[in-house]
């Protein structure tokens, strides 16, 4: 067995929880930033079964080569608009994501991704800033839908 590890990103968002939290469980909104720059994640590739239990599976295109990658997990807690967690049995380990939604009370929400049983190959430089893209893609997204509503 390989060795595992954690990370964890911190994001403020200029946001409400509830938005962000609906943001990360509705294909319509995963469609649009879901993956690493580089990727489209079509909406007939997104399945979420919002409960324990339920199915998060999201199909990633390259935009390059067309290739594609699925990621396939499994809800393991559903707290709107508070606490999100599922774990990817496929990951070695289980690969197991905990995100954090904080009201600041100012406007602004702190999301916080924690990962745990990270495989070695999800902790290289090149692996992070990837997540990171996405991180910024939802940033941006978010900041788009917030802007329309005034």
């Amino acid at each position: 067995m390989t060795a595992t590890g954690e990370l964890t990103y911190r994001r403020i968002h200029r946001a409400p929880p509830e938005l962000l939290f609906d943001c990360m469980t509705t294909p319509e909104h995963l469609t649009r930033f879901w993956g690493p720059t580089g990727t489209t994640t079509p909406l007939d590739g997104i399945v979420v079964d919002l409960r324990p239990g339920g199915a998060f599976e999201t199909t990633m295109v390259n935009d390059a080569d067309g290739s594609t990658y699925t990621m396939r997990a499994v809800y393991a807690e559903v707290r709107r608009p508070d606490r999100l967690v599922w774990v990817e049995a496929d990951v070695e380990g289980g690969m197991r994501t905990t995100v954090t939604f904080t009201d600041l009370h100012d406007g602004r929400t702190e999301v916080v991704t924690h990962q745990t049983n990270v495989p070695a190959a999800y902790l290289s430089a090149a692996a992070q800033a990837g997540f990171a893209t996405s991180l910024d893609r939802f940033e941006a997204y978010v900041a788009g839908l917030t802007a329309e509503r005034g």
